[in-house]
């Protein structure tokens, strides 16, 4: 188990690393397709895909952060998140949301919203999303949208969520 994981904005080089974490972590090919057409969408943010890098110098988890809006708010989205099964439950998977989420927060970023396990996010500052009138346009257990304020800046704006395209959400 690592005690610290050194985390960086993913590179043109690290994107078959990328895929194949995203491979690897999942029974299917989707979520590694989304983050390949994420990088071609309009949603995608330079410096908001980051990964953690292992002691062999190569990428072994992945969180990235694009383009939502909250009603006509523009929000980010945390997802894909995936780490190799070789390093899962090591801190690889929260070293890289924790970096992208302070890199997010550095541009100016507000709010984050993800569709995630409700009880692996709580511990980056997410809470339920319906309890500031966040919803989504299709179902979901309401304990599976989560949403973060990254700024004392109040808490995010009411409505739905609007993800990219690529999402089909």
């Amino acid at each position: 188990m690592h005690d610290t994981w050194t985390t960086r904005p993913e590179t043109a080089a690290d994107h078959a690393a990328v895929r194949e974490i995203h491979l690897a972590a999942f029974d299917t090919p989707l979520e590694a397709d989304l983050v390949d057409a994420l990088r071609a969408d309009p949603a995608w943010i330079d410096g908001l895909s980051w990964v953690s890098i292992g002691t062999d110098g190569t990428p072994a988890g992945h969180a990235l952060l694009t383009r939502c809006h909250i009603g006509e708010a523009p929000a980010l989205c945390l997802g894909p998140v995936a780490v190799h099964p070789e390093h899962q439950r090591t801190g690889a998977g929260s070293a890289a949301v924790r970096a992208a989420l302070r890199a997010a927060g550095a541009l100016g970023e507000r709010h984050v919203v993800v569709l995630g396990h409700p009880e692996y996010y709580p511990r980056f500052g997410f809470t339920r999303a319906s309890a500031h009138g966040v919803g989504l346009t299709v179902d979901v257990p309401d304990e599976a949208l989560m949403t973060l304020t990254l700024d004392a800046g109040g808490p995010p704006p009411a409505g739905a969520v609007r993800y990219a395209a690529p999402f089909g959400i």
